[in-house]
């Protein structure tokens, strides 16, 4: 395989997210290894069954990306315990109408951050649960709840000393993942 195409969803829409930042700076230890696009969800609409016959333009291009990557890296924090509204219409939106997913076996890593000290373990858990139906193989370990801390990611964008060696091994394993499980056509 010559380098993967990842995309990188981050569930967040926050202007200041900071797993938006963990999303860059996980891109950025392996950036030699992989080509990576933070596929953009904060402008889509919400999805609603009523649009299938005609689908909005937005999630025609959303889901055009989507079918163009090796891989997707989910960024998530955690929302009431569970998946933020973002990413679960970003989910929706791109598996129909039924019979149309884009998502269809894509390889999927899961990954993380949060200040509190469980992170973003139990959205991981909620998320892990819809890429079963979608038809996402997903890496299941290592796993990557961060918490996060001054120094998790520097005033430079990459990731602090204290988390790079795990990281870094994240990485690499949601990499060969990715290699290991071709996405189906």
């Amino acid at each position: 395989m010559s380098k993967p195409q990842i995309g990188i969803i981050v569930g967040s829409n926050s202007k200041e997210s900071i797993n938006m930042k963990l999303a860059k700076a996980l891109a950025k230890l392996v950036a030699d290894r992989a080509d990576f696009e933070i596929i953009d969800i904060t402008q889509l609409p919400l999805y609603n069954r009523d649009d299938d016959a005609n689908t909005p333009q937005a999630f025609v291009d959303f889901k055009a990306k989507v079918r163009t990557k090796d891989g997707i890296l989910l960024v998530t924090p955690e929302h009431n315990r569970s998946v933020p509204a973002p990413l679960k219409n970003a989910l929706d939106a791109g598996s129909r109408p039924y019979g149309d997913s884009a998502w269809n076996g894509i390889p999927a890593g899961v990954i993380g951050t949060s200040p509190g000290g469980p992170a973003t373990s139990m959205a991981q858990q909620h998320l892990r649960n819809i890429l079963v139906f979608l038809n996402m193989p997903t890496m299941q370990q290592p796993e990557g709840f961060i918490q996060w801390r001054d120094g998790t990611v520097d005033a430079d964008g990459n990731v602090g000393e204290g988390s790079k060696q795990f990281l870094t091994k994240y990485m690499e394993s949601f990499l060969a993942w990715v290699q290991q499980h071709p996405r189906q056509k």
